[in-house]
């Protein structure tokens, strides 16, 4: 269970209680990751620990932890360095619901509050681990996945007549940690198959029951695959047949 009290403090560390009226000036760029690397090690001095010619995110109790918003081949020099040596946890925050904020750069105006439609999903992060594929098998890696709910701060700099076509995302803000998610062995992933899928499925229909696109639905396949999660039993047509492992 996420440990709401820490992560409070650690919002208040970062941003101060009342966020909202501080400014936008003040927000850092990279909330999410100093609010996260604050609730999981409340302590300086085991963060941004030097190992290996690379710097740590959190290094405590002969353990890693990093912090990665996206771009997970970013982190393959440091992998390649940490995995030997120690236990390295990835710490991947998704945004479970989003609200939607626009800054005015001439004013500094913020617009109010608009919820996004859109909302996050534990299968966002399989087209991640597909670019550290390589990596995955290695006893010492382990991920946590955190679901929070936010608030996305926009800069009016696009184009079109409202400036928001493409426009700049300047920092997002994390209201509340909803869930933590922890894959530490390979048998692990199986909470990512839907229940409902007995039997023999495609990738069609892991794709309407995880509620996912059929592309995300292939990556996650492939991955569940690559971890023995999932096997390949026949085909249909031009796709593969599968049917979860019996860990």
């Amino acid at each position: 269970m996420p440990d709401k009290k820490a992560f409070e403090e650690a919002k208040r560390k970062i941003i101060g209680i009342d966020r909202q009226r501080l400014g936008i000036g003040t927000l850092s760029e990279k909330t999410v990751h100093a609010i996260l690397k604050n609730y999981y090690e409340p302590d300086e001095d085991r963060q941004e620990i030097p190992i290996e010619n690379y710097v740590a995110d959190i290094f405590a109790g002969g353990e890693i932890i990093e912090i990665q918003t996206r771009q997970f081949d970013k982190l393959r020099g440091k992998l390649s360095a940490f995995l030997p040596l120690y236990p390295v946890t990835i710490v991947y925050p998704i945004p479970r619901e989003k609200w939607i904020i626009w800054i005015d750069e001439e004013t500094g105006e913020l617009s109010g509050k608009r919820k996004s439609p859109l909302k996050g999903s534990p299968y966002t992060v399989f087209p991640e681990l597909y670019r550290i594929k390589a990596f995955l098998k290695d006893p010492h890696l382990r991920f946590r996945l955190v679901l929070l709910d936010m608030e996305e701060y926009k800069l009016l700099n696009g184009r079109g007549k409202n400036r928001k076509i493409r426009a700049s995302r300047y920092d997002r803000i994390p209201t509340e940690l909803v869930r933590e998610l922890e894959v530490e062995r390979p048998e692990d992933f199986l909470q990512f198959v839907p229940p409902e899928l007995e039997g023999q499925f495609t990738t069609k229909d892991f794709a309407k029951a995880a509620h996912i696109s059929q592309a995300l639905s292939q990556v996650t396949l492939n991955i569940l695959y690559h971890m023995g999660t999932v096997a390949r039993v026949g085909k249909k047509g031009n796709l593969y047949l599968y049917e979860a492992s019996d860990f």
